[in-house]
């Protein structure tokens, strides 16, 4: 019997050139199986996780628990239309509803990016169109969420975009409170900025982001697509008390990312009378919902319950932190939980992006000289250790050199 040789990363790579968008450019690799923090390509190389499809794969790779709620959902009812609701997708809205602590209404989405057009369309309910963002955001590539994110090179090919929408600078107390007036129909604000580098704001930030907007009769919108869902310790980042100096309860809320652990979905949480500003058909998806989904964000909220792994995101990120961030080389370390950003000396993170794959580890270069590191909440402290012994080596190849570098 003849069997056909797999093919490999290379010829992999060839083929996807020839049949996909280059949207994306080349792929680092060609992924091929997971497992727990770790995943192996098409060569059999393995490698320790640490970027978890970008915050996505909260229960790492094959969980069975996610595995197993997956496959009994869609033996039992795999899709159905929005002209009829599911168990699972009204159990997991009561379920996000209890973790917000506040009256809230939600909507299902398949994406984060959807999710903030949901919400974004919501704003426009108010009667009001202008929304106050902020500078290194990000929320997205549709044009909605796109008119929304401040970086210039991905919003210029593709301008005019919708909105009226006005960028201050990120933590910026004092610009908040200057551009929020009468016709402010948002604040949109990211906890922690994710595609900018991990950056954190003061404690006090988020708090003064609410009594701004609502000074003027604006919504507060958060955007924790990344940092929701335990990400930084606490099921949303507006609540950790390690980030805001005061109780915070935003209008709107989007959440995407680690809900459903690699199951596509988004939603858009709206608390009090901002859930109730959409009518039948002012809003619609065909997938959002889907029950299959439901039931996968269900089994991972479930499990990051039952074996407390926001409490652990929070001790192994802070040994992660402080781990990175004894090499001179690194000049800052900044995050909550396992959502890790850092800072080099030099503009090398793309070296360095290379080098710790070389050496078996995934990690992000967010900017030329930040990384950010955002692992499975499953990762083991094995895994952890063994990517701070390899780090020294890892700079050492990127070609971070200790001369003249400041202890």
């Amino acid at each position: 019997m003849t069997t056909t040789p797999t093919p490999s990363t290379t010829e992999w790579t060839e083929r996807y050139a020839g049949a996909l968008m280059n949207t994306f450019g080349p792929p680092k690799t060609v992924l091929v199986k997971g497992e727990g923090a770790h995943v192996w390509d098409a060569d059999g190389r393995e490698y320790v996780d640490l970027l978890g499809g970008i915050a996505v794969n909260a229960l790492g790779h094959a969980h069975p628990r996610l595995v197993a709620a997956v496959t009994e959902q869609l033996q039992t009812l795999g899709h159905i239309s929005n002209f009829f609701a599911s168990a699972p997708q009204i159990t997991l809205a009561e379920r996000l509803v209890g973790l917000l602590g506040a009256d809230a209404r939600v909507f299902f989405t398949n994406s984060g990016s959807e999710a903030n057009e949901t919400a974004f369309k919501l704003t426009r309910r108010t009667g009001r169109t202008k929304i106050v963002a902020t500078e290194g955001s990000f929320h997205g590539r549709t044009l909605g969420a796109l008119a929304l994110t401040s970086k210039e090179a991905y919003r210029a090919p593709f301008e005019p975009l919708p909105g009226d929408v006005v960028f201050v600078p990120y933590g910026d107390e004092a610009a908040l409170a200057a551009a929020v007036d009468v016709d402010t129909a948002a604040v949109l604000v990211e906890p922690i900025q994710g595609e900018a580098g991990v950056i954190v704001p003061a404690r006090g930030y988020l708090p003064a982001a609410q009594r701004i907007a609502h000074e003027h009769g604006a919504l507060l919108w958060l955007d924790e697509i990344q940092t929701g869902v335990g990400r930084t310790g606490a099921w949303f980042a507006h609540q950790n008390p390690a980030l805001v100096d005061a109780p915070v309860t935003p209008d709107i809320v989007t959440v995407a990312k680690g809900l459903a652990g690699g199951i596509p979905i988004g939603a858009c949480l709206a608390t009090h009378g901002s859930g109730k500003l959409f009518d039948p058909g002012n809003h619609g998806t065909t997938f959002g919902g889907n029950p299959v989904a439901a039931a996968a964000a269900l089994a991972v909220l479930d499990v990051l319950t039952e074996d407390d792994l926001l409490a652990r995101a929070t001790a192994i990120g802070a040994r992660l932190r402080a781990g990175v961030g004894t090499d001179a080389r690194v000049r800052e370390t900044r995050g909550a939980g396992l959502l890790v950003g850092l800072t080099l000396v030099e503009p090398k993170a793309a070296e360095v992006v290379a080098a710790a794959q070389d050496a078996g580890f995934i990690v992000n270069a967010a900017t030329p000289e930040r990384i950010r590191i955002a692992p499975p909440l499953v990762l083991t402290d094995a895994d952890a250790e063994a990517f701070l012994a390899a780090w020294p080596r890892i700079l050492d190849h990127a070609g971070l050199d200790q001369t003249g570098v400041t202890p």
